[in-house]
């Protein structure tokens, strides 16, 4: 069985990979990380392009990642069963990551606009948490560990 610093580790370094090593801090690769991990991932200087990158260790998990613009990136990294992870980013220089662990977690991410983020973590079961933003320099993160809790983020400039 795998565990979660090891399908992490292996997500930090494919950030690496795809970003360069200074995109991702070198505590990321730590034996001991835990689910905080986004925490450290810093935003890239921008790009013109869009990146999506989903990640799934685990049986019947959904993930799909959807952009239009310009300097989108979007990350997605699931571990465990029937997971549900869904992101819709338009704009430019936008950054959205959904990190879950655990059984049956939903979280969404839908944002227009510029120069925008938003992070989910979730760990446990049963957990559904959404943020949307519509407007440009907005930010939002969401923690949730434990069971059957809900929780909505809804800003708009």
């Amino acid at each position: 069985m795998l565990h979660r610093s090891h399908v992490l580790e292996g997500f930090a370094l494919s950030l690496a990979l795809l970003f360069g090593a200074s995109f991702v801090q070198a505590d990321i690769l730590a034996d001991d990380i835990d689910l905080s991990s986004f925490d450290d991932l810093q935003l890239p200087a921008p790009i013109d392009t869009q990146l999506a990158v989903i990640q799934q260790i685990g049986l019947a998990n959904e993930a799909s990642i959807h952009q239009q613009g310009q300097g989108l990136l979007g990350v997605v990294a699931q571990t465990g069963s029937d997971q549900e992870a869904f992101i819709l980013q338009q704009g430019s220089q936008n950054l959205a990551l959904i990190n879950q662990a655990g059984v049956s977690n939903s979280a969404f991410i839908d944002q227009a606009g510029a120069y925008n983020q938003a992070a989910i973590e979730q760990a446990g079961a049963y957990n559904t948490a959404r943020i949307e933003q519509n407007g440009d320099a907005l930010q939002s993160t969401i923690k949730q560990y434990g069971s059957s809790q809900n929780v909505v983020v809804r800003q708009y400039r």
